[in-house]
């Protein structure tokens, strides 16, 4: 069982410094702005309370979207939620098909883990904060990550692995197995694009 509280709080701190004249801008995930990442992790963060609870899929209105510092709050208590979530152990145990994919839960509460780890990275390098989490608290993922991500039944959701260095700091390695350079900044990815 991993413990996502301190990665959720951590998003949580990021969520309330994001600004409405922040939402264009890019991030290091490719195909989206803050926007649309907000929205895919409003998404994820439903999706995932709902199968740590074993409710079945969330009806979620596709067009709803994370626009204004008030769906922000939203957010936030959303990813309080999804770490409250999968604090109980029970959520951590069977297996759930979602997705199109029948894997155990705690593969499931491990891509959770993932997903608050690698897009509050991605949120912290696009408003350029800082999302610093200790080895203990990263080390989880990073296992997950290096194991998974080479192996994963959807290898499209990842773009390829970005080299670093073994001595490189552990959110550095875990982001760039997932395929995001460590030294992506937004000024940077403004001057490429």
């Amino acid at each position: 069982m991993i413990d996502l509280k301190p990665a959720c709080a951590a998003m949580i701190d990021l969520l309330t410094e994001i600004t409405d004249s922040q939402l264009t801008v890019p991030t290091p995930c490719s195909e989206f702005h803050v926007a649309d990442l907000l929205d895919h992790i409003d998404e994820v963060a439903q999706g995932f309370i709902a199968l740590a609870r074993k409710e079945g899929e969330p009806d979620r209105d596709g067009s709803a979207a994370v626009s204004t510092a008030a769906d922000r709050a939203v957010l936030a208590e959303r990813i309080r939620l999804l770490g409250t979530a999968w604090d109980d152990p029970a959520a951590w145990q069977g297996s759930t098909p979602t997705a199109g994919a029948d894997l155990t839960n705690e593969m499931w509460g491990s891509i959770a883990y993932t997903e608050i780890v690698v897009h509050g990275w991605d949120l912290a390098r696009a408003i350029d904060r800082p999302f610093a989490l200790p080895d203990h608290v990263l080390r989880p993922c990073f296992d997950h990550v290096a194991e998974f991500v080479p192996n994963s039944p959807v290898p499209e959701l990842w773009g390829p692995p970005v080299a670093t260095s073994d001595e490189a700091p552990l959110i550095d390695r875990i982001v760039a197995i997932t395929g995001r350079d460590p030294r992506w900044a937004a000024d940077f990815a403004a001057s490429t694009g």
